[in-house]
């Protein structure tokens, strides 16, 4: 017959006969971050929450405390993992749009094309969920808005290369970028031909 005991959000195991075996090493912080961003593209962050965490990951409350203080802790890992992870691709889109041929609207298209070839549902719904947070915390207005100064900051001078003004090339930049979000929720999952010609010509416009 066993005992169980709990150390640092996992189950040891011991027999009345025996030495206790020595407890598992604690479920490592990725883990959690990336628990809480699955939690967080399903129900937002109110979703995002010690108890439901554990129980998904099929573990103690424990293994929480020994990488994270509060849930609070947890909110800000997780804010800053989105915030850079976000930020350091945004700049490897940007070199891999450069290629041979570094013409700006070349470019322009290229990172385009990265965004509406490569579908990421759960990247999108962690996004919506994060401007949802953000629309209620400063400290999620503020990740949202480094992630969104990135992003302008790769398109602004591009825009500029081709001849515009500065807040010509800020407008169509951010014109740019509400098209690719924003197309992604008005015709997601449709691949026809007329879905394909309208972004085309969409393109068209936005690029020039």
């Amino acid at each position: 017959m066993e005992d169980h005991t709990v150390a640092y959000g996992v189950v040891k195991s011991s027999t009345k006969r025996g030495t206790p075996t020595a407890p598992e090493k604690p479920l490592d912080r990725a883990r959690w971050l990336e628990a809480a961003l699955d939690a967080l593209a399903e129900g937002g962050v109110g979703l995002v929450r010690v108890e439901v965490l554990a129980r998904t990951l099929g573990i103690t409350k424990g293994s929480f405390y020994w990488h994270f203080k509060d849930r609070g802790a947890l909110l800000a890992a997780l804010l800053a993992q989105w915030r850079d992870g976000r930020v350091a691709s945004i700049a490897a889109q940007a070199g891999a749009s450069r290629g041979a041929d570094a013409a700006p609207a070349v470019r322009l298209r290229r990172l385009l094309d990265l965004y509406l070839d490569h579908a990421n549902p759960r990247g999108m719904a962690i996004e919506l969920a994060m401007r949802d947070w953000a629309r209620r915390e400063a400290a999620a207005a503020a990740a949202v808005a480094s992630v969104d100064a990135a992003r302008l900051a790769t398109l602004v001078p591009l825009y500029r290369a081709l001849g515009h003004a500065r807040q010509e090339a800020q407008a169509r930049a951010l014109a740019l970028y509400a098209f690719i979000f924003g197309q992604s929720l008005i015709v997601e999952g449709v691949a026809t031909a007329e879905a394909r010609d309208l972004r085309e010509r969409c393109a068209r416009l936005l690029i020039g």
